[in-house]
């Protein structure tokens, strides 16, 4: 933690408003009938705090903080009783809560937000249960006195109901404020945030959700427990009824009150909690009634709390009236070469020491092996690309040597650094030194840049903010470390994705897709700083589908594919592998017996579409034209657009720029890429539930039920009533196909039919769309295999980085070398061929 004069003023806030409330108390100047109330409010305060700390900065919401909040005030008047000194109380109490809390914060974190609630829902009601029958100890219903509570560090004796005990409330309060605005600063915080925003990311920089779950929940357990005791003593008296679970749900309503995660708004929930009696009298209803009425109009009107709400133009004023200097302009961004890249080359190939040995690995899910007897090793002077279409293994490598397999089975040897890492917790690796980026960019967005980068510190000094500060300077970042990610583009993102990886220096990088959704000036940029990386002595294992961004800065390069290496070689030699280069093309006998093209007439057109998400440049400019009873192809790699394309062709997803034009009426029907099944439905109910969409009932729908289940395998139509989940992929696929077809649309859309199937049932799927197509059905196939989409289709267009490169027929002996080169590297030094193809494309 480091302290300024910022901090430390805003630390001082709290113990100065305490000491002038005190000053207030002793003058007279509040009543003597209002201090209890004033110290009750302090020791609500502190308990509002710790709900709403535990809930803005770690997602727990508990309703267990009555219990803790009990057994602090029965702490206080047991030990009373008992001779016991205030020391030994508030120890007693804390070390309880701190236990209790860190008990349920590790066992709910293994599980759903909802079954941490649930469990502190019982914790609550087993602690009553246990406060009404342990009555030798407690009192039962009639409760117990708190008599007087000597301190054994010669502060003198507090009786329970006096005055004393109410100035302490309110110096305690005071203190705990303080304490709260530097916790708010630190790496503590960060973390906590962090680990609940995005959890896996969180493995890979050294932080453990289960254990930030445990910490948070102890720390704020111990201050609720130590306000029970503060309880105990300005009552005097310590009965069940102030427990019950309507203080567990008044405290959530006076977090979202004051807003969830602020210190401010823990004084103004204490406040309302303290006086809310005195407003349901005022009003005539009853507290539930009120307090209900309250939280519905602040979560409609005020989502984010009251104080925040207000706190917003104050803050805008205040910049007004102290301007901060202009920041100072942004570096220009630096000159790249967007000229065709040659391959890398290493400084000193073979010599370095290996860092990264694989030997036989394997992963699986049950029965589905995602990575297969892999042998990979990656020296210290390397950077090692991994290639394959989707579903090849490659992410399943990098999550074993990330640590983040999940429930998959692993086996085999993985070594880094001459130890093993296989037994070692994804925590761990990153101790050990690995640092890991993802496919897209999974920031912590309720950090600040700077803090996405200063969480990976346990305990954050000056140096480490120096040393974060240089690193966001060179990657660019340095003008827009104090801006949530979410505010930034994509690219910006990215850069800080890696940033956050190459923090602290690690041994080995390992990049998943980083060249994705980046123009190319980004891209240029991170292969420039892939390079700085490993002149520095950084080993690089980098997979991506952007062949010629990632050719640009590798070694070496391995295929895979089905969870297996098929390839190895140079950038500039390993596609000539005839088993790599069909991984990605596919193989295929010949082309289908397609039907004569039944018309000219155009049924959907797009022009000039372009598509983002979130800054994720998905589709640009994309001119299509589909026409009526043609099987019109879209092939291209992992990423490349094609689902975008689909959804904007189906209708469902509006394109950003560019129109989408349907030629009269055309219904539309998609199937879409992972067929989005209801499992749990029968496959009666699957077909029924898109017809009710379609608003297809009564005799009509039995009648296209009739003819779909017809269109349907002899298999399937004699298990109607079996649900989703006990059918094959293969079958699976075929009843997705069967729910677009139960709308009779005008034009089928079928994404990635063949994903995830054995070459039977691909040729099986594949032969029942070639029969729609002679049924003249207009049919869009979405297909990742090249060489599939060109034996099956009467027309192919290829897209490369949401753009279609290349566009023309499959019996025209020169567009099948076209096709190819677009599928890789765009073709853009061929637009005016690509063109001139499409045209002369239409029959």
């Amino acid at each position: 933690m480091v302290f300024n004069r910022s901090l430390l003023a805003k630390a001082a806030l709290g113990p100065a408003a305490g000491a002038v409330l005190m000053a207030f108390m002793a003058s007279g100047a509040i009543p003597a009938y209002q201090m209890y109330s004033v110290a009750l409010a302090a020791i609500y305060t502190i308990v509002v705090l710790s709900v709403g700390l535990l809930a803005g900065w770690s997602g727990i919401w508990s309703v267990g903080h009555p219990a803790f909040f009990a057994i602090g005030a029965y702490f206080a008047a047991y030990g009373s009783g008992h001779g016991w000194s205030l020391e030994t109380v508030v120890l007693g109490a804390v070390v309880t809560g701190t236990v209790l809390g860190a008990f349920l914060g590790y066992a709910g974190a293994r599980f759903s937000m909802l079954y941490i609630a649930l469990l502190t829902l019982a914790f609550t009601m087993v602690t009553l249960e246990l406060v009404n029958r342990w009555s030798s100890v407690t009192g039962g219903d009639q409760g117990v006195a708190v008599l007087q509570l000597r301190s054994s560090l010669g502060l003198g004796t507090l009786a329970g109901g006096s005055t004393e005990s109410q100035y302490l409330a309110v110096g305690a309060a005071a203190v705990v404020l303080a304490l709260a605005v530097p916790a708010a600063a630190s790496g503590l915080r960060m973390r906590l945030v962090a680990a609940k925003s995005h959890p896996l990311a969180a493995r890979t920089i050294g932080i453990a959700p289960e254990a930030q779950s445990a910490l948070a929940f102890a720390v704020s357990a111990a201050f609720t427990t130590f306000a029970g005791v503060l309880l105990g003593l300005i009552t005097g008296f310590v009965s069940p009824d102030p427990f019950s679970l309507n203080l567990g749900i008044a405290l959530i309503a006076a977090c979202v009150l004051g807003g969830v995660g602020t210190i401010i708004g823990a004084v103004a929930g204490g406040a309302y909690l303290t006086w809310n009696p005195s407003l349901s009298s005022a009003v005539g209803l009853p507290q539930p009634v009120v307090q209900g009425i309250v939280l519905v109009g602040v979560l409609l009107f005020l989502p984010g709390g009251v104080v925040p709400f207000l706190s917003a133009p104050l803050r805008s004023v205040l910049r007004r009236v102290w301007r901060r200097p202009e920041p100072r302009p942004s570096k220009p961004t630096p000159a790249v070469d967007l000229a065709p890249r040659q391959p890398a080359t290493a400084t000193a190939p073979g010599e370095a020491a290996v860092v990264l040995r694989l030997e036989h690995v394997s992963v699986a899910y049950g029965g589905l092996k995602a990575l297969e007897d892999a042998s990979v090793s990656l020296r210290q002077d390397e950077v090692l690309a991994v290639i394959g279409p989707n579903g090849a293994g490659k992410t399943t490598l990098l999550n074993a040597v990330s640590g983040l397999t999940g429930n998959g089975r692993v086996s085999g040897t993985v070594d880094f650094a001459g130890g093993s890492l296989l037994k070692a917790r994804a925590t761990a690796r990153r101790r050990l030194g690995i640092g890991r980026t993802f496919q897209h960019a999974e920031v912590f967005s309720e950090l600040s840049v700077a803090e996405n980068v200063l969480c990976t510190r346990r305990w954050i000094t000056a140096r480490d903010r120096a040393d974060v500060a240089r690193l966001l300077d060179s990657v660019g970042l340095a003008d827009v470390a104090d801006r949530r990610p979410g505010e930034l583009p994509f690219g910006l993102q990215k850069r800080l994705d890696l940033a956050r990886a190459m923090a602290e220096e690690p041994k080995l990088l390992v990049l998943d897709e980083p060249f994705g959704g980046l123009d190319a000036g980004e891209r240029a940029l991170l292969a420039q700083q892939i390079r700085r990386l490993h002149a520095q002595g950084t080993a690089v294992l980098v997979i991506d589908h952007v062949l010629d961004d990632l050719f640009s800065v590798a070694h070496r390069v391995l295929a895979f594919d089905f969870g297996r290496t098929i390839g190895e070689g140079t950038p500039d030699t390993v596609l000539d592998n005839p088993e790599v280069r069909s991984s990605y093309l596919g193989t295929v006998g010949g082309r289908a017996e397609l039907p004569e093209r039944v018309g000219e007439r155009s049924v959907l057109r797009l022009s000039g579409v372009g598509h983002t998400y979130g800054g994720v440049v998905a589709l640009r400019d994309v001119d299509l034209d589909v026409r009526e009873g043609v099987v019109l192809g879209i092939a291209g790699a992992n990423g490349a657009g094609k689902s975008t394309l689909a959804g904007i062709l189906h209708g469902s997803l509006k394109p950003a720029r560019g129109s989408r034009e349907a030629g009269g009426t055309v219904r539309t029907s998609l199937a879409p890429e992972g067929r989005a099944l209801f499992k749990t439905l029968s496959l009666r109910e699957n077909l029924e539930v898109a017809a009710y969409a379609a608003g297809i009932t009564g005799a009509p729908l039995r009648e296209r039920l009739a003819e779909t289940t017809e269109w349907l395998p002899p298999r399937l139509r004699d298990r109607m009533s079996v649900p989703a989940a006990g059918l094959s992929g293969g079958e699976q696929q075929m009843l997705a196909i069967a729910r677009a077809l139960i709308v009779e649309p005008d034009v089928l859309i079928v994404d990635e039919p063949a994903l995830g199937l054995a070459p039977a049932l691909v040729d099986e799927v594949y032969d029942r769309l070639v029969r729609l197509a002679h049924d003249g059905l207009t049919v869009v196939l979405l297909e990742q295999l090249l060489s599939r989409a060109m034996s099956v289709c009467h027309e192919v267009a290829v897209l490369h980085e949401g753009s279609v490169a290349a566009q023309g027929r499959p019996g025209d002996p020169s567009f099948a070398a076209l096709a190819e080169a677009a599928y890789f590297s765009g073709a853009r030094e061929t637009a005016a061929t690509t063109a001139t193809t499409a045209t002369t494309a239409r029959l």
